[in-house]
């Protein structure tokens, strides 16, 4: 749990040591926007810009019951945040699996990827696709309404 905290820790950590020398230099203008931009970047990286982790068992359940994908993640991946970015709403239709709070959806993503934990995987009807393109999966969101 705590690793999925780490990037954005360290972006906020990083954005008020240099605020900090900032405003002690005599910009706290400019610092304010810097640390403005770092806890943006902690925000978007963090767990808190995807919707509710849910358990894998209980991801595939739910898929099997609904037809939708089921997404396995793990927050600071640009490829996570880019299908999340590019799906808007829309992502919040599908089950979201971190891999990093959720050992069994790492391991299902291992056992999809040949023993890498390579994310964005999305499962469609018991088939794994990794790093698929967004349009695509958006088509899968459609099929499953």
């Amino acid at each position: 749990m705590t690793r999925a905290w780490i990037l954005p820790v360290l972006l906020v950590l990083c954005g008020s040591v240099l605020a900090a020398g900032l405003i002690a230099g005599g910009s706290p203008g400019t610092a304010a926007l810097l640390l403005l931009v770092f806890v943006l970047l902690a925000a978007v990286n963090s767990p808190l810009a995807f919707p509710k982790s849910i358990g894998a068992l209980e991801a595939e359940r739910r898929s099997a019951v609904d037809g939708r994908p089921v997404v396995f993640w793990r927050s600071g991946c640009k490829y996570c945040l880019r299908l999340r970015i590019r799906l808007g709403r829309s992502a919040r239709q599908m089950h979201w699996v971190d891999i990093w709070r959720v050992p069994a959806g790492a391991a299902v993503v291992r056992s999809a990827n040949g023993g890498d934990e390579t994310v964005p995987t999305v499962v469609v009807a018991g088939r794994p696709h990794v790093n698929p393109d967004p349009e695509w999966v958006r088509m899968q969101i459609a099929r499953s309404a």
